[in-house]
């Protein structure tokens, strides 16, 4: 497909973290035009209101409420809202207009394509309904899939320890917890055992290695930064550090937003990017192996897999719009 061509379109939940950062994206895509803003709360406010730094030609937009029955013409619609606010409201979207789903409302959900793009890109490829993974498990799954795949790890004995920054509760946080008294100087879990990202990581582990999940341990934690997702994940396998390596080379091979190191990955690493960082450590005669998955969650982990999802939508090349390097320091 052409990459001059103009593809139209809306961001609904433009005023959150998620929204706002596909925004970011669309407005310096090449072949994207956004030409429908909306959102609840800031429903009548211009662009620049809400994002006064936004490039000269959106900043006079007005931001819509949100109405799937009033869309005006668009080929592409980003949906970033609430878990739980979406499935209604998406189900009225013209089936013409494509929908790359940010939220969880659609992750498995029938007709849905799951947007894992850098393990499954030939699925999404023409699809018209992609649900965006979540943040965590774009972490984590990119981290497994290798391992999975060749079978160098048991999927049922997975603990998954993965810590983010405060961005990924959304603009405001939902209460004063995530306030900066709270946050600043503090480390805290939360989700424990039931964690609205669990059933995905599931369902995706058992669909990459044939086998159960039913002992995941999945455990998250907020720290005091404002992007960035690291999972440290501890599986029972015999491989040997070269091996996980290899498995993981060879997987993503030719995946230029998917990069192997050979040291532990940070999160500053990935910021303000649309990477995932993986690498792997382990001790065959204590039968252990460990995965290690960075994303920033606002790219890789919501609108930069997102724009990712939409670039296969569209044929054009992957890395379109989303081959900046990472923000730094």
């Amino acid at each position: 497909m052409d990459t001059t061509m103009s593809i139209r379109a809306g961001i609904v939940g433009i005023s959150g973290f998620g929204g706002g950062e596909a925004m970011r994206l669309v407005a310096s895509h090449p072949s994207f035009e956004l030409v429908y803003a909306a959102g609840e709360g800031s429903a009548g406010s211009q662009l620049a209101d809400r994002f006064p730094g936004v490039p000269a030609k959106l900043a006079e937009m007005v931001i819509e409420k949100w109405d799937p029955e009033t869309l005006p013409k668009l080929d592409v619609l980003f949906a970033s809202l609430p878990t739980g606010t979406s499935a209604e409201a998406l189900a009225c979207v013209p089936k013409g207009v494509k929908i790359v789903d940010i939220g969880g409302d659609h992750r498995y959900a029938e007709d849905w394509a799951y947007g894992l793009a850098d393990i499954w890109p030939d699925q999404i490829r023409g699809q018209s309904r992609i649900a965006n993974p979540g943040c965590f498990p774009a972490a984590a799954l990119n981290a497994l899939a290798p391992l999975l795949v060749d079978k160098l790890i048991e999927p049922s004995s997975i603990v998954i320890d993965a810590k983010t920054g405060i961005s990924g509760a959304g603009r405001g946080g939902g209460d004063s917890k995530f306030g900066y008294a709270e946050s600043n100087e503090n480390l805290v879990p939360y989700g424990l055992l039931k964690h609205v990202h669990m059933p995905e990581i599931v369902k995706t582990i058992e669909r990459l290695s044939g086998g159960s999940a039913g002992g995941l341990v999945f455990t998250p934690h907020l720290v005091p930064m404002t992007r960035g997702i690291l999972t440290t994940i501890y599986c029972r396998g015999r491989a040997t550090t070269a091996q996980c390596m290899d498995s993981a080379r060879r997987f993503y091979a030719g995946r230029a937003l998917v990069r192997v190191t050979d040291k532990p990955p940070q999160t500053k690493w990935a910021a303000g990017s649309n990477l995932a960082l993986v690498s792997y450590a382990a001790d065959p005669e204590r039968n252990l192996v460990i995965a290690m998955g960075v994303v920033d969650n606002l790219g890789k982990g919501a609108a930069g897999q997102a724009l990712q999802n939409a670039n296969l939508i569209f044929d054009l090349p992957e890395t379109t719009g989303l081959d900046g390097a990472p923000v730094w320091p």
